[in-house]
């Protein structure tokens, strides 16, 4: 990988890094002030509503 030598766009010091974004110190601070643990989101089951009414064909009796 190639080693850029850029000016980071947060704090304007000039840097090297193997990507265009902010330096390490940068990092490490937006880490420790808007970083957070990772939870496990679950979604609930599908209801249907109640004013749904089942298709006539699957009710019709034979």
């Amino acid at each position: 990988m190639e080693i850029l030598s850029i000016t980071c766009p947060r704090c304007a010091t000039e840097c090297e890094v193997e990507y265009y974004g902010p330096c390490a110190s940068c990092r490490e601070q937006l880490r420790a002030s808007l970083g957070g643990e990772a939870v496990e989101v679950t979604a609930p089951e599908y209801e249907p509503k109640m004013n749904v009414t089942p298709n006539a064909v699957a009710l019709k009796d034979d």
